[in-house]
Parts: structure tokens; C-alpha cells; sequence
């Protein structure tokens, strides 16, 4: 029986995990390798690993530590950030990199998603859209960590997606980013009902109802959550924990 993956979230910045609020104030929570390692333990269905400041900076990718990391992974691990070429894209793959997250440069051209996919099959590309709730309602891509304004619009930017060969579309709430108060469904609902490539929603997430809520309510395929896998209680401390009931989301 099919089962939906449940995915943790981790935010790298530099040689450290951070989190975010909103994509804003970042606080560092602890060493990646040693959190990947630690969510190895827990039997985690897939995790994906993203440099918040790559891409923003027009930095590459550290495939040095990203090796490290994966070395601990015992499940798929996903990369994103800073990603823009086929070269890198191979070195990731060489590094232990199961999918590939590109985000900013195909906002600017999904030739390298199609590229990507052509290559390496499309079960290693990933499409991640960051997206920001507008004043009126709508929604609007954001890139570079949500620092700058994308022309294209979201219906138009996943189906690009989509047609150029994206075997996912990770799609993460700004808004919602680190609040823990639920995911954005509309959002979802809307990305999930324009294309066939499967979903993974992102940010907002903070107990296993929200979680069911995005597969039930938004359709999504899986699910990926940072703050509800690092930290614990009230008081946000940081804990690294995973569900173990998982076989009723």
C-alpha cells in the first residue's frame, strides 16, 4: 500500500542548521551532519537539505560538506540551492545526492529542469517554487530566499515545471514559513489541481493533522516540515523527533 512520505527540512546557512520565521531571522539549531545522522536513526522516509543563502549570494553549492551530510543520509537525500548548471548538478549526483532542488534559476529558464531531467531522469530534479501571499489574495513567486519578486506567475511557473520534465514540484509557503500553525491549502489545492506532477508541500507545518490536511484537503503527494521535526514544546527547543505513527497521514 502506498504510503506518503513524510520529509524533514533542513536549512543550511554556511556549516550550520539554522531556522527561519517567514524566511527571516534565522537561528541556528546545530550541526547538519550530525542532524542528519540523527534523522538516519529515526528511519526518515527522504530528506532534503536546502542553502537558504546559495543562490542569493550566487554561490555554488558546498560539495564538500554536502558529501559529509550525505554520507550519514541512509534515505534519499535532496539538495537545493545554488544550483544552475548540468556540471553541478552532476558533481551533487557524484557527491551522494539522490534529487536535485532547483529553484531561482528556473524561475529565469527551466532549460536546465529540462536539461536535468533529459539527462538524469526526471526522478532526480526537483522544481521548488517559493511563494509569497499577495495584499489582494493572490500568490507570487518569490526567489533568491524570498529577497526578490519573480515576473512570472504561479500557474504559468509549474506548468512550466511540469512540461520541461520536473519529477516533483516542491512548493513552500513564505507566509507560513516556521510558524507551525498549518499549512497554506488553498495554496496547495491550487498547484495540486493544475498539474499531474506529483506535490511535496512545504511551511507551515506543526502536528500530524496539518500534515494529513495537506494530503487529504490539498492533495498533496508528500509532505516536508522543518520546525515541527527540530524543535520541541513551547519554548521551541531544539529536539530532533519524527512521527511514529505515520502510516495514518
Amino acid at each position: 500500500m502506498y504510503r506518503t512520505r513524510i520529509i524533514p527540512c533542513l536549512l543550511l546557512r554556511g556549516n550550520g542548521l539554522v531556522k527561519t520565521r517567514k524566511f527571516k531571522d534565522p537561528v541556528y539549531i546545530g550541526d547538519p551532519v550530525n542532524a542528519v545522522r540523527i534523522f538516519s536513526e529515526k528511519e526518515v522516509d527522504e530528506i532534503v537539505v536546502l542553502d537558504i543563502d546559495a543562490s542569493r549570494d550566487g554561490r555554488a553549492p558546498n560539495y564538500e560538506l554536502i558529501a559529509e551530510m550525505a554520507g550519514e543520509a541512509f534515505m534519499p537525500m535532496a539538495y537545493g540551492g545554488g544550483v544552475r548548471t548540468l556540471d553541478q548538478i552532476r558533481k551533487l549526483i557524484r557527491s551522494g545526492i539522490e534529487k536535485v532542488v532547483i529553484n531561482t534559476a528556473a524561475v529565469e529558464s527551466t532549460d536546465v529542469i529540462r536539461a536535468a531531467a533529459d539527462i538524469f531522469g526526471s526522478q532526480a530534479v526537483v522544481g521548488a517554487v517559493d511563494v509569497r501571499k499577495t495584499l489582494l489574495g493572490g500568490y507570487r513567486v518569490v526567489t533568491k530566499s524570498a529577497t526578490s519578486e519573480a515576473r512570472v506567475g504561479l500557474d504559468e511557473h509549474i506548468r512550466n515545471l511540469a512540461e520541461a520534465g520536473a519529477g516533483e514540484i516542491f512548493i513552500n509557503s513564505v507566509d507560513r514559513d516556521g510558524m507551525m500553525a498549518g499549512y497554506d491549502i488553498a495554496l496547495i489545492r491550487n498547484v495540486t489541481q493544475k498539474v499531474n506532477t506529483p506535490v511535496v508541500a512545504c511551511g507551515g507545518a506543526g502536528t500530524e493533522e496539518h500534515l494529513r490536511e495537506a494530503v487529504r484537503e490539498g492533495g498533496a503527494s508528500a509532505v516536508a516540515a522543518g520546525s515541527m521535526f527540530v524543535f520541541h514544546g513551547k519554548h521551541r527547543a531544539v529536539l530532533i523527533n519524527y512521527p511514529k505513527n505515520i502510516e495514518s497521514i
